[in-house]
């Protein structure tokens, strides 16, 4: 709650400047922290990342299975669920799509986009160091005794490893974290409400500055105060799973969308409707019914129960839907307009965004 409580008045009182300058931050120090770690932790196996894997064989009450597929998911279609939904996801997250209005121009967009790609796959990868780093040092039972979920792996081995100092410095980057990244979220949701629900639908454009930006406050307060509500509720479950599931409501209900107006010419604002609403739905209410929120074991997801639906990551049933109802909004509509792709094709080429014209 206190982090909530924090959260909610960053945003409310920084805005766009103050969210954009502690995601910078969280940044260096989040890749700063990672290298420290894992280079500690191949230190201690004097960088031979085969001995590594060897004694991770031994850590784990899994044994050498440990690294194979099929502990977690034992499906291979929930994999592949899974991979898409991460694979795809990424192009979609409305937090990570708004830094592009933040960059001067089309080249610094694209410049950008390439150094957070490398940027990201060197954290990727050294989360393997973590995770092998964390079995072999901390220990399953530690790990779990701490939390359930599992979610204090990463700064136990901090402690573990270097002590209350490296253990002080990982959780503030993990506090960094939450808070930039939150923050974020609540930004991009809170503009869309003001701009896009209460701005062009409610008040049908006739909004002044002011009023968009009381709306934006208001709508920032209510997302951080739901969000705190129901974070309360998912605290003991290990968070990667949320993290998933995110990234497929993003790759179902935003990308078709994102992707239908860069390729499609005949793409229109009906296709683009029946894209987000298909692709959402479809989300959610197999979400609701997965394993990921019904489980027979008590305390591994949110209610006791039998799913209906098997996989815990429905990305592969949604995603498709969300084009398809793009494709099937935009076919049945009998909007034609082909300008409106000429000048998406041209400002996303040349960066250049012209005036209105009064002729066709």
């Amino acid at each position: 709650m206190i982090v909530g409580v924090m959260m909610t008045i960053y945003v409310l009182f920084g805005g766009m400047f103050a969210t954009s300058w502690v995601q910078i931050i969280k940044a260096v120090l989040l890749m700063a922290g990672m290298i420290i770690v894992s280079f500690i932790v191949l230190l201690k196996f004097h960088f031979n990342i085969g001995a590594m894997f060897t004694e991770v064989k031994t850590a784990t009450s899994h044994g050498a299975d440990y690294l194979n597929p099929g502990i977690k998911y034992k499906d291979p279609l929930g994999t592949l669920s899974l991979m898409l939904a991460l694979v795809l996801g990424t192009s979609g997250l409305p937090h990570i799509l708004m830094r592009f209005f933040t960059v001067k121009d089309a080249r610094t967009a694209r410049r950008s986009v390439i150094t957070a790609t490398w940027t990201i796959g060197i954290f990727y990868i050294l989360t393997l160091f973590l995770g092998f780093g964390a079995a072999i040092f901390v220990g399953e039972s530690k790990i779990l005794e701490a939390n359930p979920g599992g979610n204090m792996a990463a700064p136990l081995l901090a402690e573990a490893i270097g002590g209350n100092l490296l253990f002080a410095f990982i959780s503030a980057v993990a506090f960094a974290t939450i808070l930039a990244v939150v923050a974020g979220l609540v930004l991009s949701g809170a503009s869309a409400f003001a701009h896009d629900i209460y701005g062009q639908i409610i008040k049908k454009g006739n909004i002044s500055d002011r009023q968009q930006m009381l709306a934006a406050r208001y709508a920032a307060l209510g997302v951080s105060v739901l969000s705190i509500l129901i974070s309360l509720g998912a605290q003991y479950l290990n968070v990667a799973f949320l993290v998933s599931l995110a990234f497929c409501i993003a790759a179902s209900a935003n990308l078709p969308v994102i992707l239908y107006t860069v390729y499609w010419k005949r793409f229109n604002t009906s296709g683009a409707v029946w894209a987000s609403l298909s692709g959402l739905i479809s989300a959610l209410v197999l979400v609701s019914i997965s394993p990921s929120v019904f489980s027979p074991v008590e305390g591994a997801a949110l209610f006791v129960g039998e799913p209906i639906f098997p996989l815990d990551n429905p990305a592969l049933v949604s995603v498709p839907l969300g084009f398809l109802g793009g494709f099937l909004g935009t076919i049945f509509s009998k909007e034609q307009d082909l300008r409106r792709y000429a000048e998406v094709s041209v400002r996303a080429h040349t960066g250049y965004r012209g005036t209105k014209s009064a002729g066709p």
